[in-house]
């Protein structure tokens, strides 16, 4: 429990120095939804592309983040090292799809409006 307790503290602290981008993510983010939302349509279809951008780009992450953070996979010794940096790549993962589908859905909007 506490590794769980120490990793919750540790994004917590994380968010709060890069707080301005998640801002701006999270205001961009709402922007494209709008304009997804408004021009209407291809949700269906661009949900592939999305779900696939999710995989791709949570995989490349799951093995990307030891190497940005000074450290390599050889360095996971322990379950909640595993957990944590698979976590990561979901989350960036999950963060690449929320992006992916609005604009898959707004792309395939523009191409049959």
């Amino acid at each position: 429990m506490y590794e769980i307790w120490l990793t919750l503290n540790i994004v917590w602290e994380l968010m709060l120095d890069a707080w301005p981008l998640v801002l701006a993510a999270a205001l961009a983010w709402v922007v494209l939804m709008g304009l997804a939302l408004a021009k209407g349509g291809g949700w269906g279809a661009a949900l592939k592309p999305a779900l696939l951008a999710a995989v791709v780009v949570g995989v490349v992450a799951v093995f990307a983040v030891p190497a940005l953070t000074k450290s390599s996979l050889a360095e996971l010794t322990y379950w909640v090292d595993w957990a944590n940096v698979i976590g990561i790549g979901a989350a960036v993962g999950a963060v690449a799809a929320a992006f992916v589908w609005p604009l898959g859905a707004l792309m395939r909007a523009r191409r049959h409006g």
